[in-house]
């Protein structure tokens, strides 16, 4: 066989190999890119927590496909303003039993999670499920969890447990679907 044969040959073969690679790596960031977008922070947290990057996108499309069979609802009206009652009742007792009050916002968060129809299981569990559709508000809710452990301890100050009423509200406000834009951390009563 003739070098020119030979060439003819070879060039095509790698031209296609090349393409096929730019084809799978353009595929691959779009995923990552998308997924980024979804998940925000999560993704971060995804891949640092990871053995590698690949296996963090593996586990995040895996959260998209169990969020996609789980039987979600949105609330009725009713059902809305019920919750926001309850909500405002536990933000006002905040001031003179601010460690029950934080309890109380973290079974009613549950409680809404579970009338929408998420598994609630499982603190790990409830994190990987809302981080599809509610990533941006993930670590109010993981940093709020944290002091109502170390209150059930009796560990957390006062302006720990405000703040962690604050970041309930702030995942509460996102589940509930006001369409409120979420609550930033102020002094005073309207705060907690």
């Amino acid at each position: 066989m003739s070098t020119a044969t030979l060439l003819a040959i070879l060039i095509p073969i790698v031209v296609i190999l090349i393409l096929i690679a730019a084809g799978v790596w353009l595929m691959t960031r779009r995923r990552s890119r998308r997924l980024q977008e979804k998940f925000g922070p999560e993704y971060d947290r995804a891949v640092q927590s990871g053995e590698s990057r690949r296996e963090a996108e593996r586990e995040l499309q895996a959260r998209e496909k169990r969020h996609r069979d789980l039987d979600l609802k949105e609330l009725s009206p009713e059902e809305r303003d019920r919750y926001a009652t309850e909500w405002r009742g536990t933000q006002e007792r905040f001031v003179d039993h601010p460690a029950q009050s934080v309890d109380d916002a973290d079974r009613l968060v549950t409680q809404l999670m579970r009338d929408r129809g998420y598994p609630t299981e499982g603190f790990e569990q409830q994190l990987r499920d809302l981080s599809v559709e509610h990533a941006q508000t993930l670590e109010h809710y993981r940093d709020a969890h944290d002091v109502n452990l170390r209150n059930e301890n009796g560990e957390a100050t006062t302006e720990e447990l405000r703040g962690a009423m604050v970041r309930y509200r702030t995942l509460f406000d996102d589940l509930l679907g006001s369409g409120r834009p979420p609550h930033h951390e102020s002094t005073g009563h309207d705060a907690a």
